[in-house]
């Protein structure tokens, strides 16, 4: 049985675009390399990092079974990181006078995802933790709306919260986080441990979060949230 000629051509141009679509989501080239996890970090004199290379036997997760140890102290904390199996770090000391010392991040495959993965990331929370014994970290909180208000008590361990409740909300202050209220309604949380002071911060925003309609909540560093008009009768 023969097709009309009509019915070819669309069968022919379906099959051209199919081609097409084909050749372009194919790739030869292999995966690329962590173009984070490459980069070298250096370290002033004042910080120390030490790799404890034996294995973690009880962990505090299970996914940190068989991990390493990695310890960074400076002038404002100590804290340590869990090392997967598989990611090498080689830490160079600088010998001459106020020459910085570096620590690079390698894994054994690259072309594992898994192993790719954790290469940047590694990286990354290293640097976290330098950066923070060395500046630490601040995170600024807005309360907007009527009558908002942040105290401190209990010698500047307690954070109080007047956010239109019947009750004030307390919350103590973790070990390593300290506050500031320059303002009634502006505070300040300051630590070495930026994933510490974050979570902080958004259990503190959980108790009002931005709402679009008013503008109204508690706003984190230099969030916004667009208005929304109300339903108009």
């Amino acid at each position: 049985m023969s097709l009309r000629p009509s019915v070819l051509s669309r069968l022919t141009a379906h099959k051209s675009i199919v081609t097409i679509v084909a050749k372009k989501n194919f790739s030869s080239t292999s995966a690329s390399l962590s173009h984070i996890g490459r980069k070298v970090l250096t370290f002033p004199k004042e910080v120390s990092v030490d790799h404890d290379t034996t294995p973690i036997t009880n962990p505090r997760i299970p996914s940190e079974l068989n991990n390493t140890t990695l310890h960074v102290s400076g002038p404002l904390g100590k804290h340590s990181l869990p090392i997967k199996p598989f990611v090498n770090l080689n830490i160079k000391t600088g010998q001459a006078e106020g020459e910085d010392s570096e620590v690079s991040v390698s894994v054994a495959d690259p072309d594992i995802k898994e192993q790719r993965s954790m290469w940047g990331t590694t990286r990354a929370l290293i640097n976290n933790l330098i950066v923070g014994v060395t500046e630490g970290y601040k995170v600024p909180i807005r309360l907007v709306g009527v009558g908002y208000r942040a105290t401190l008590e209990n010698n500047n361990r307690k954070l109080s919260l007047k956010l239109g409740y019947s009750h004030p909300v307390e919350m103590a202050l973790p070990e390593g986080v300290t506050c500031t209220i320059p303002q009634p309604n502006r505070l300040i949380l300051q630590g070495s441990d930026l994933q510490q002071v974050k979570e902080l911060a958004a259990k503190i925003q959980r108790w009002r979060k931005p709402e679009p309609y008013n503008q109204k909540g508690i706003f984190i560093a230099d969030e916004t949230i667009k208005k929304k008009e109300g339903k108009k009768k």
